[in-house]
C-alpha cells in the first residue's frame, strides 16, 4: 500500500545529498560478525535483564540498531533520557571493558535502581544544569547543560516526543556540545504523518522530516536513515500505547554527525 508520508520523508532525505555512507543493509550485515555484535549478544543474556525486557529484543533489534549508529565497544557513549534503563542495561555491558557509558536527563530510575546492580558500577550519571518545566503534555527546559565533553556517540530512544519544540532544541544543542568533532548522534522515535498537527492520538509520534530539520538547525549534518523499525501495518493513526499498536509502532531511526 502506498504511504505518502513515507514517500515524502524518504524523498526529503535523498534531497539532502548527505547520505554518503554505504547502504544501511550492508553495514548491518557486516555487523553480524563484529565485536559489537558479539558483545550485544552477550549483553542480551545478562542476568540483570528481566524476561519482560528480553521479550522486546526482537522488536527493538538492539544489535542492528547500535551497528547502524556506528557504535563500537571502545567508545565514550552518552544516553540521553534513559528512562527505565532498557537500553542502559545493554550499553553498560557492551562498554564495560573498553568504553564508557554516561547517562543524562531523566536518570532517576537508573540512579536509584541500576547503579547497585552487578555490571553497572561503571555507568556515570552526568550532572545536568537547566530549568525544567511542563508545557501541556510535553517537557520544556531552559539553558540545558550536560557536564560531559568529548563524547563519541550520543543516543536517545523514543524521547523526542516528550519535549516541546524549544525543549527539543535545547536537548539537541546539548548533545551537539557534548560530542567531539566527528561524533555521531542517533535518534529513534515513533513516526507521525508528515506535517500532521498534534491531536490526542498522535502526540507521542513525531514527524521525521521535522526532526531532521530541527536537528540540522543546531549544526548537525544528516548522515543516514534505516528502515529497521518500519512497520507496514502501523497506520500512523493511533496512540502508541493502545493495545493494538504498542510494541509494533513504526519508528524512524536517524543518524547525524557533528562536523569536524
Amino acid at each position: 500500500m502506498f504511504q505518502p508520508e513515507r514517500f515524502v520523508a524518504t524523498a526529503w532525505l535523498s534531497l539532502t545529498a548527505l547520505c554518503l555512507a554505504p547502504p544501511a543493509q550492508a553495514q548491518e550485515g557486516e555487523a553480524q560478525a563484529s565485536p559489537l555484535a558479539d558483545k550485544v549478544a552477550a549483553a542480551l543474556e545478562a542476568p540483570l535483564r528481566t524476561e519482560a525486557e528480553k521479550e522486546r529484543d526482537a522488536n527493538r533489534l538492539p544489535a542492528e540498531t547500535l551497528a547502524f549508529m556506528r557504535m563500537t565497544p571502545d567508545m565514550r557513549v552518552l544516553e540521553l533520557i534513559p528512562g527505565r534503563g532498557w537500553y542502559t542495561k545493554i550499553l553498560s555491558q557492551v562498554l564495560a571493558e573498553e568504553g564508557e557509558l554516561f547517562v543524562a536527563v531523566g536518570t532517576r530510575f537508573v540512579s536509584q535502581n541500576l547503579d547497585t546492580e552487578p555490571g553497572f558500577a561503571g555507568v556515570k550519571v552526568v550532572d545536568v544544569t537547566g530549568e525544567f518545566s511542563r508545557d501541556d503534555r510535553r517537557n520544556d527546559v531552559d539553558d540545558l547543560g550536560l557536564g560531559v565533553k568529548d563524547i563519541d556517540l550520543a543516543l536517545t530512544f523514543r524521547n523526542l516526543h516528550n519535549f516541546n519544540a524549544h525543549g527539543r532544541q535545547e536537548l539537541n544543542e546539548a548533545a551537539f556540545a557534548a560530542l567531539k568533532p566527528g561524533g555521531h548522534y542517533g535518534v529513534v522515535d515513533h513516526t507521525r504523518r508528515h506535517m500532521q498537527a498534534d491531536d490526542g492520538e498522535n502526540w507521542r509520534r513525531m514527524d521525521p522530516v521535522l526532526m531532521i530539520k530541527e536537528i540540522e538547525s543546531v549544526g548537525f549534518e544528516f548522515v543516514d536513515f534505516t528502515d529497521l523499525h518500519y512497520r507496514a501495518d502501523d497506520e500512523l493513526r493511533y496512540e502508541v500505547g493502545r493495545k493494538t499498536v504498542t510494541g509494533n509502532t513504526d519508528r524512524f531511526t536517524l543518524l547525524f554527525r557533528k562536523p569536524e
